[in-house]
C-alpha cells in the first residue's frame, strides 16, 4: 500500500521552475518510492540506481545515454556516489535547456554532494525528504511511531521485534557501508560507538572536550564527525538564541538524533515500556516533537538557556512571529519558573507547551497555549 507524501506537490511544483530537482534524505526514507510512483504515472521516465551495476553501466557515455533519452524524465538514485555525473548535466541541460528534465536522489546534504552546488547553480532546485511525519500517518498510535521511528521499514513492521531488527540492521549498514561510500575513511565501530554517545547526549549542549575525552579525539575531529552524521540525516543541531540582554547565555548548539527510533536503538530501548523508566524518556520526547515541527517548517530554529539554566526547548522565527516551544512529555503539563523567566527575556509572540495529550488543545493565558503534536502543528499553519 503506497502512503502519500507531503513533499509530492513540492515535486511538482520544482520539475515545472528547474531542469533539475534533487530530492535529498536519509537512505530508506522513501525518495525512491515516491520517485518511481511519480514516473510511473507519466509513462515517460526512466529510473537508474547508481548502485546498481547494470545500471551504471548503462552511463559509461553519460552524454550518449541522456541524449538518446531526451524526451523522458531521467532519475539517477544515489547520486552521491557518482559526482563526475554533474559535468556531464550541465552540458546537457545548457544545449537544451527543459524543465523537470533530471531528477536526483541523495542520501547526503547538498555540502557532501561534491560539485553539484558549483557546477549546477541556477539549474537545480533542492528539496528534502524525511522519514514519515506523524501527519502523514495520521491514524498510526503515538506510541507506535515514537517507538520506532518513521523510517518506513521500522514503522510499518509487523511487530516491535521485527522493528528492533530492521533498525538495528540499517544503523550497521550506516556506520559500516554508507559513509565509506562518501569517501570518509573511518572505522564502523569507531562511528557507532560516537554515534551511541551522541544518542546518551541527545537534547543536550554540545560539549565538545567531554566528547573528544570520552573518544580520546581532538576538538577538530569530534566537529568532522558531528558534520559527518548532521550532512548525511541522522543528527540535527540547532544553535542557541541570543538576545542583546546582559545575562550571560549558553552559546554551544544542541544535539538530536532526529529520528526517535533510531535514537532507542542506539540506547537498547526495544519497546514503550523501557522508554517510560529511561532517564531519556524526556528528552526523546523533546526530540520528537522538534523534528516534526521543523520539518513541517522550514523556518529559523534555535533554543534557548541562559548560564543560570532558564531555558525554553524551542523557538521559531515564523512568518515574521518569535514562538516559544516547551515539550512536555506528561499528561498535566506546566511550566517552570525557570521557563517563565525565559520566556520574560525573549517576550514571543505566542507559547506552545507540546505534550501526548489526548485532548484538544486548551489556552492557559492568551497567548500560551497546550496541545499535542498535531494540534500544535496545526496551530502553527494558521499562523503561517
Amino acid at each position: 500500500m503506497y502512503i502519500p507524501r507531503r513533499i509530492e506537490d513540492e515535486i511538482q511544483k520544482y520539475l515545472q521552475i528547474f531542469p533539475i530537482v534533487a530530492i535529498l534524505g536519509p537512505r530508506q526514507c522513501g525518495k525512491s518510492t515516491v520517485v518511481k510512483r511519480l514516473i510511473s504515472k507519466s509513462q515517460h521516465g526512466i529510473y537508474l540506481d547508481l548502485q546498481n551495476q547494470e545500471d551504471l553501466n548503462k552511463l559509461m557515455d553519460p552524454r550518449l545515454f541522456f541524449k538518446a533519452h531526451e524526451e523522458k524524465v531521467i532519475c539517477l538514485d544515489e547520486i552521491q556516489l557518482v559526482p563526475e555525473l554533474f559535468g556531464s548535466l550541465r552540458s546537457i541541460v545548457d544545449e537544451n535547456r527543459l524543465n523537470g528534465k533530471f531528477i536526483l536522489l541523495g542520501s547526503a546534504s547538498r555540502d557532501l554532494i561534491q560539485k553539484s552546488s558549483e557546477s549546477l547553480a541556477g539549474r537545480i532546485g533542492f528539496l528534502n525528504l524525511t522519514p514519515f511525519l506523524m501527519n502523514e500517518v495520521p491514524e498510526t498510535p503515538l506510541p507506535i511511531f515514537w517507538n520506532r521511528g518513521g523510517f518506513p521499514n521500522s514503522l510499518l513492521a509487523e511487530n516491535d521485534e521485527f522493528s528492533t531488527i530492521w533498525r538495528e540492521n540499517y544503523i550497521k549498514t550506516y556506520v559500516e557501508r554508507d559513509i565509506p561510500q562518501l569517501g570518509i575513511d573511518i572505522p564502523g565501530l569507531k562511528l557507532r560507538r560516537f554515534l551511541t554517545i551522541c544518542a546518551h547526549n541527545h537534547g543536550q549542549t554540545l560539549n565538545l572536550s567531554k566528547l573528544a575525552s570520552s573518544m580520546d579525539l581532538t576538538h577538530p575531529t569530534i566537529r568532522k564527525y558531528i558534520d559527518i552524521f548532521e550532512q548525511t540525516f541522522v543528527l540535527r543541531s540547532i544553535p542557541p538564541y541570543e538576545l542583546n540582554v546582559k545575562k550571560r547565555m549558553v552559546k554551544a548548539p544542541k544535539i538530536y538524533v532526529r529520528d526517535s527510533g533510531i535514537l532507542h536503538q542506539l540506547l537498547r530501548i526495544e519497546h514503550m515500556e523501557a522508554l517510560f523508566g529511561h532517564p531519556i524518556f524526556g528528552a526523546s520526547w523533546e526530540g520528537l516533537v522538534i523534528e516534526q515541527l521543523l520539518a513541517n517548517f522550514n523556518c529559523p530554529a534555535y533554543f534557548f538557556r541562559t548560564a543560570t539554566g532558564d531555558e525554553i526547548d524551542l523557538v521559531l522565527e515564523l512568518n515574521n512571529k518569535v514562538i516559544a516551544i516547551e515539550c512536555k512529555a506528561s499528561s498535566a503539563p506546566q511550566l517552570t519558573k525557570g521557563s517563565y523567566r525565559a520566556l520574560e527575556l525573549i517576550n514571543p509572540d505566542f507559547t506552545f507547551i507540546v505534550s501526548p495529550i489526548n485532548s484538544a488543545m486548551y489556552q492557559l493565558q492568551e497567548t500560551l497555549f497546550v496541545g499535542n503534536i498535531p494540534s500544535t502543528l496545526q496551530k502553527l499553519a494558521s499562523l503561517s
